[in-house]
């Protein structure tokens, strides 16, 4: 897998993680929806990030640990403390596609350094 994969793959996730939290809930929140938007733009972001557009994929980069750090604070320790198994798993897909993701990116970038020093 590379970070192009990675990253259409945690978007993919988010969208449809995101509107099932949303659409299934009996008081919905639009703040349900942060993901999913996160998750559209990361999309829009995914043909820059496979060309290995520098600047598209920093944006992909910040807004992937934006989303795991949101995520990790807020959604996944309530889920868990409500004994909401469904809602545990879906916000802990969520936490692990965009931590995949950030590993692919992390890796990509680190190779794209050794091309550049021709030590790859």
């Amino acid at each position: 897998m590379n970070a192009g994969k990675a990253n259409v793959i945690n978007a993919a996730v988010l969208i449809l993680m995101g509107l099932w939290a949303y659409l299934t809930s009996d008081s919905p929140s639009v703040t349900a929806l942060i993901p999913s938007f996160i998750g559209v733009v990361l999309m829009l972001l995914a043909n820059g990030v496979n060309r290995e557009d520098k600047v598209q994929a920093h944006i992909a980069v910040v807004l992937t640990l934006l989303v795991f750090v949101m995520l990790l604070a807020k959604p996944l320790p309530a889920r868990i403390a409500a004994g909401d198994t469904i809602g545990t798993i879906r916000v802990g897909l969520q936490v692990l596609t965009s931590g995949v993701a950030m590993f692919f990116f992390i890796k990509s970038f680190r190779d794209a350094r050794l091309r550049r020093e021709g030590k790859l």
